[in-house]
């Protein structure tokens, strides 16, 4: 399966992309990775409502242009559905068994996801009810979905 992560913000943190670094070496055992980064829409220090919903339309707009043609989408979304670890496995295998060959997962700035995206997404998933910084969120979902082909392969897996 080819599983493409777009993301919202650039990474700086060495240890984050470490991280990231660890789950893609991980997971191409199983799958092809494409990591796609898209640079946040900037805002002034003072922003109104306005302001920030043009700039989440405008990333929003990126996002949407960088979705690969046929590919699955997963939107990262506070009031997604909560799967845990065994959901996203069994969502993965279902997709896989209806033919399904990628999957991108959705993973916004700070702002979140614009309407949109959300709109434009097959599914939305939920990590569940707290709020993570978007960098790090990176390094948690490729973690679960090493843990979801990990479970899917009937393997363990404890670190």
């Amino acid at each position: 399966m080819r599983i493409t992560i777009i993301a919202v913000g650039k990474i700086r943190e060495s240890w984050i992309n470490q991280g990231i670094s660890e789950y893609c070496g991980r997971l191409r055992r199983f799958d092809t990775i494409k990591l796609v980064e898209l640079p946040d829409e900037p805002m002034p220090i003072a922003y109104s409502e306005k302001e920030i919903s043009r700039a989440m339309e405008k990333t929003g707009e990126r996002i949407i242009s960088r979705l690969p043609v046929g590919a699955w989408a997963v939107a990262l979304h506070p009031d997604g559905e909560l799967l845990g670890s065994p959901g996203l496995a069994d969502m993965l295998s279902q997709l896989s068994v209806a033919g399904t060959h990628h999957v991108a997962f959705v993973v916004g700035g700070s702002q979140g996801l614009a309407p949109l995206v959300l709109k434009r997404c097959d599914k939305r998933v939920s990590f569940g009810p707290n709020i993570f910084p978007h960098r790090l969120f990176r390094v948690m979902l490729l973690e679960q979905i090493y843990r979801a082909r990990k479970i899917m392969m009937g393997q363990t897996y404890h670190k």
